[in-house]
């Protein structure tokens, strides 16, 4: 992890920039930061954040402060982001920040689906640096700025049917039925799902709730080399949005895990039927190459979205994954393309 304080100089010259551009399109930066310091790739991160400084915005107006008595009525409210962004930097300035994160991590829960899943991914991000590296002032403010857009984007999924699956993450996720539908943006695709199938549906236990996210998150890393091509940048988060769940497991007590297995879970399946392909497509890497290798490849491809995949295959860490990481610079548009 990067110890030369560049991180903490991006995360603040973030941070001076709203969560989102032209009214619905998810500022990556932070994540995509966050994942290049990570990877001995500090360095870099300033002249990245050159390269997508067309794509940042300043941060909304507020309207009227979060508070213990209306945060219900703001949750899922756009407009309130700046506000649950004071309410987070009180809540983190007086209590520890794993404290605040196990208050509000089963309230965000339900609403992992908000903002393409891209809150709950940057917040995936946030609790990474924290567990690994020092706990800096820009680094839990980053926090607070994670789950202000977690609880501003907030969209619950309810009244799912349960549908027949395989018994691993792999089969369960080729079991998933596509929606068949080809336009339209997140949220009004993921009103046409109706079922996943409820491969999560019967895990109580921590421990094997922690193995079946692992397990997911590699299946659908690996599913993307094959099937990526059905939307190359949204069915990235199948495999990040679980992801950051299981980064976030450490931080939080194990009665957490089940819930937060079930909601990656449905998130995954959901997003898998709604960009997945109607059958897959065999594609050979042009050639054999390091995790360090796919990673530069990564970086100097710069789409966001690359990076990010590439961070999690980094996780998962095999030669499969590595091939899902440049399956994504094959089929994605350069930054600045």
């Amino acid at each position: 992890m990067d110890t030369t304080g560049i991180l903490d100089e991006a995360l603040q010259r973030l941070h001076r920039t709203g969560p989102e551009r032209l009214g619905w399109l998810s500022n990556h930066a932070p994540m995509a930061v966050e994942a290049l310091a990570a990877h001995g790739q500090a360095g870099a991160v300033h002249r990245w954040l050159d390269r997508y400084a067309d794509k940042l915005e300043d941060p909304p107006a507020r309207v009227e402060p979060v508070t213990g008595a209306n945060w219900r009525e703001a949750l899922g409210d756009i407009r309130r982001a700046a506000d649950w962004t004071d309410h987070f930097d009180r809540e983190l300035a007086d209590r520890p920040w794993r404290e605040v994160l196990i208050t509000w991590w089963p309230r965000l829960l339900p609403g992992l689906y908000g903002g393409a899943t891209h809150p709950v991914i940057r917040v995936g991000h946030a609790v990474r640096t924290l567990l690994t590296t020092e706990d800096t002032a820009p680094r839990r403010a980053e926090l607070a700025h994670a789950l202000a857009y977690w609880a501003a984007r907030h969209h619950p999924v309810e009244g799912l049917a349960p549908l027949p699956g395989g018994a691993s993450a792999l089969a369960a996720l080729d079991a998933v039925r596509p929606i068949g539908v080809q336009h339209g943006g997140f949220d009004v695709r993921l009103g046409r799902v109706t079922g996943v199938p409820g491969w999560a549906a019967t895990v109580t236990d921590p421990d094997e709730a922690r193995l079946r996210l692992t397990e997911l998150v590699r299946a659908a890393t690996h599913r993307y080399a094959t099937h990526g091509h059905g939307e190359p940048t949204m069915l990235v988060h199948a495999a990040t949005a679980p992801n950051a769940v299981l980064r976030t497991l450490p931080a939080l007590p194990r009665a957490l895990w089940v819930p937060s297995l079930r909601a990656a879970w449905t998130a995954s399946a959901a997003v898998t039927a709604m960009y997945g392909p109607a059958a897959p497509a065999d594609w050979t890497p042009p050639g054999t190459f390091t995790a360090e290798e796919v990673f530069e490849r990564a970086l100097a491809h710069g789409d966001e979205h690359v990076i990010k995949l590439t961070d999690t295959a980094l996780d998962v860490g095999d030669e499969r994954a590595l091939t899902a990481a440049l399956r994504s610079v094959e089929m994605s548009v350069p930054l600045g393309g």
